[in-house]
């Protein structure tokens, strides 16, 4: 029921920016954005497979962006990149609370650092991005805690973080102005659930003293993990998924871009 109502919304929002499509269009272009993202490479035949003889492929004006943006950051031009790009995009218009799944060398952080560079050169918006690893501090360290000598509350690493996007003024007035929470580390029953009410619909942080932090409209969540092999269907249901596989992208890309760089030299 929670996919289903962010699908409906993500469907509200392609049909008032594309008037001119037939409903049944729109909801399979949503389900598409939606799904395809978080399939391997061996359940995306089966997918398309469902949904070709319904839906035809559709161009978006998006691809020359991101392949520009490419070529001018000296990465490889290739399908899988471009691909994994644009379905991010689309993931993180559809959710606040976004997850690049894949091993290390499958593009995860070129992809977060392209569709930051192309939104901010073609879509005019200002991005502020704030990593953290929440595997790298304990509970106490990230969420807060009370002090047992003193019981005074100290303030974790993620509350003051997200305390200080709430009351952080816009860094342009012209611009849209967004800012992306950015957790780079494992995912584990230990710290995530207590994102739970932050991923769904409340975007509201509670900590243990009983203080409520409501996340503001223009904030997001990105993850970056390998996998979610511990993750509850609590948590995967609440996010936008983009899996990436490392054998779509292979070696070569890494192997060619190194080559160009030595030949400039």
């Amino acid at each position: 029921l929670r996919a289903l109502t962010s699908l409906l919304r993500f469907a509200g929002r392609k049909r008032r920016g594309s008037p001119e499509f037939p409903d049944e269009e729109v909801l399979l272009m949503a389900m598409k954005d939606m799904n395809i993202a978080k399939l391997s490479s061996a359940d995306l035949p089966l997918f398309s497979g469902i949904i070709q003889d319904l839906f035809p492929a559709v161009e978006t004006p998006l691809k020359e962006a991101v392949e520009l943006e490419l070529r001018q950051s000296g990465l490889q031009v290739t399908p899988f990149t471009v691909t994994k790009v644009l379905q991010l995009y689309e993931t993180k218009n559809s959710r606040h609370s976004s997850m690049l799944v894949g091993k290390a060398g499958s593009g995860k952080s070129e992809e977060e650092t392209l569709l930051l560079v192309m939104a901010e050169e073609n879509f005019h918006s200002v991005f502020q991005v704030f990593p953290l690893n929440p595997k790298s501090m304990s509970l106490g360290e990230l969420y807060g805690e009370n002090d047992l000598s003193t019981n005074e509350w100290k303030d974790g690493v993620l509350s003051a973080l997200m305390r200080s996007l709430v009351s952080l003024p816009p860094l342009s007035d012209e611009k849209p102005d967004e800012k992306w929470l950015l957790f780079d580390g494992p995912v584990d029953t230990l710290w995530i659930e207590s994102m739970n009410s932050v991923m769904d619909d409340n975007k509201v942080l509670t900590l243990i003293n009983g203080e409520r932090i409501s996340m503001p409209e223009q904030v997001s969540l990105l993850f970056e993990v390998e996998n979610l092999a511990v993750a509850s269907p609590a948590t995967v249901s609440r996010c936008g998924i983009v899996y990436n596989d490392y054998v779509d992208l292979g070696w070569r890309p890494f192997v060619q871009s190194w080559l160009d760089k030595r030949n400039k030299v």
